[in-house]
């Protein structure tokens, strides 16, 4: 059944909560022992809300890498603030922005990052595992993200078993399974085949309609249409931020 709802774009944004905000958003790569130095991100604002799909879009070298990184709690702003829901996560320590991660966020990457020893219910329990959820109950819940991809009837097997637009699946499988705030989509279609890119999108589709918060970099201007906002940078600025009616 598909759900139906209002987007982001479809009324007043400032009635729609914010799940995160960045301020003033710097990134300055520094190369060890020399004076040389690179701005990748300056001065970004950029306020999220709940429920929106968003598209990060630029050329290479623009910065939308690094913006991903740095909203995904994987790297570190030189400066400025980064609220996540109602934590200031720029503060923390690299143990609690770990937990932080793996509780609040899932990823879904261009090149799947499965483990290959592992099988696909093994892979979608992962995030869970680290976070110390008993067994039966992981499994539990990996079983209900796998039987939603719809490979169900693959969970005993391992990612080399599976083509490249099931290991996807798998791959947001585990982006789902500990009911992130975002999900984090870094070229996910990127490695695919059009048609096998659709379906994977079609997923995506369904997700933003059950209202999930989304954000995707990529550089093709279909998929970045398929979402309710894109946000474009160059030279790490934004250059244009586009709100689409639905």
């Amino acid at each position: 059944m598909t759900v139906l709802r209002a987007s982001p774009a479809d009324c007043d944004a400032n009635m729609i909560p914010l799940i995160a905000s960045v301020h003033d958003l710097f990134k300055i790569y520094r190369k060890p022992g020399t004076s040389i130095s690179v701005e990748a991100l300056s001065g970004v604002d950029i306020d999220f809300r709940e429920g929106e799909s968003v598209a990060i879009c630029g050329q290479s070298g623009s910065g939308k890498s690094t913006l991903m990184n740095i909203l995904g709690c994987l790297d570190r702003p030189t400066g400025g603030v980064y609220l996540l829901g109602d934590q200031d996560v720029s503060q923390l320590d690299d143990d609690a922005l770990s937990l932080f991660r793996g509780e609040r966020l899932g990823f879904v990457f261009q090149n799947f990052n499965l483990i290959q020893q592992l099988t696909v219910v093994e892979n979608v329990e992962l995030p869970l595992f680290y976070q110390g959820v008993p067994p039966a109950v992981r499994r539990e819940r990996a079983m209900k993200m796998v039987e939603l991809v719809e490979l169900a009837d693959r969970s005993d097997h391992r990612p080399m078993e599976l083509s490249g637009g099931q290991q996807q699946r798998v791959a947001i499988a585990r982006a789902l399974v500990n009911d992130p705030m975002f999900i984090m989509a870094d070229e996910p279609t990127g490695n695919l085949d059009s048609a096998t890119g659709e379906v994977i999108l079609g997923v995506f589709d369904e997700l933003h309609d059950r209202g999930k918060t989304i954000l995707m970099v990529t550089h093709e201007p279909d998929v970045a249409e398929r979402c309710d906002r894109t946000i474009t940078l160059r030279d790490g600025k934004i250059i244009s931020d586009e709100r689409r009616a639905r």
